[in-house]
């Protein structure tokens, strides 16, 4: 029995709905792209006395790249990996090839929040947010893992259990950037409040939809009688196997979470590399550095009062001349 799946030729017509879906992420994937390239030219060197030390800044941008292009890569050419289907006929739709894409750009993602975590720990001796920081690529390494099994085998399951890994070490990330809220006031304390929101809603679509739809797929494959693939057989198919179909009944349940992954995360990436450069400047918000200024100013206000002299009583003669005191 042939693996191979002749792919269905044809133009993606603009009266096409995914014509207008897939021109929406091309169109963001540029303007991401755009607002690197903006980033790289006002970061890369940072002010003089910074403690943001170029190096950390300037592997921010590299992590940040590889996530920005691999996901713009995988707008141009979307694909659905376990269904072997795509919108363009071209051996750049493969799921080799786009999987090869995401597994670097997740990776890098990871590493970017292990930075941000580890300085932001550092920083305030918060040992959470520096375990949380030393979790989350290791967790990321072992989806990537899940996620190759269920390419390889066009077992769902290995999507379900991906997602779940997931979900978790963002609910470890949002444990540590909690941690760090009594440390900061001001802007910084909106800042770590909006990203804790953020990851809140990504656990939730996790949960309530992404993790449920590969389940639902893997229950009925598993009632349909589908076997998977062993990972030799199922690395030849993803190989040379891609099946074009312009069909929106084919792409309705990827279109929710792809719209959000090449969008959303793209720009939280970016909002990283932006929280890296501004190190320097962190330590005005922290909250003790606050507080001291308060004694400090307050100290300050008692010392300029006037001193009221009490007045002078004297003191009883003593054996050898009249003695004063106050």
């Amino acid at each position: 029995m042939s693996l191979e799946w002749p792919a269905r030729s044809g133009s993606l017509a603009w009266s096409n709905p995914l014509a207008w879906w897939w021109g929406l992420l091309t169109l963001v994937s540029g303007a991401n792209i755009a607002v690197w390239f903006l980033l790289y030219r006002q970061l890369q060197e940072p002010p003089t006395g910074s403690l943001g030390s170029t190096s950390s800044i300037g592997l921010m941008l590299q992590l940040c790249a590889a996530y920005v292009f691999g996901c713009a890569f995988r707008s141009c050419l979307p694909r659905s990996d376990v269904q072997r289907i795509c919108l363009f006929d071209t051996w750049l739709s493969s799921v080799v090839v786009g999987r090869s894409v995401a597994t670097v750009a997740e990776i890098c993602f990871a590493a970017q929040w292990m930075i941000i975590l580890r300085q932001l720990g550092t920083m305030t001796g918060a040992d959470t947010t520096l375990n949380a920081a030393w979790v989350i690529v290791p967790l990321i390494l072992i989806a990537e893992g899940f996620s190759w099994y269920a390419v390889l085998t066009t077992n769902y399951l290995g999507n379900a259990i991906e997602n779940s890994i997931w979900a978790v070490a963002f609910f470890i990330v949002g444990i540590g950037l909690c941690r760090l809220l009594p440390e900061f006031d001001g802007p910084v304390r909106v800042v770590l409040a909006v990203a804790i929101i953020g990851i809140a809603g990504y656990l939730a679509f996790l949960m309530s939809m992404d993790i449920p739809m590969y389940l639902t797929r893997w229950r009925a494959g598993v009632a349909g009688g589908s076997k998977p693939l062993r990972p030799l057989e199922g690395l030849r198919d993803a190989s040379t196997r891609w099946v074009v179909t312009h069909d929106l009944a084919a792409w309705k349940d990827e279109i929710a979470w792809m719209s959000l992954y090449f969008s959303a995360a793209v720009w939280a990436s970016l909002a990283l590399c932006v929280c890296c450069s501004l190190e320097h400047h962190l330590p005005h918000y922290r909250a003790e550095a606050n507080a001291l200024a308060v004694v400090t100013a307050r100290s300050a206000e008692v010392d300029a009062q006037p001193v009221q002299h009490a007045r002078c009583a004297p003191l009883p003669l003593v054996a050898r001349g009249w003695g004063w005191g106050c």
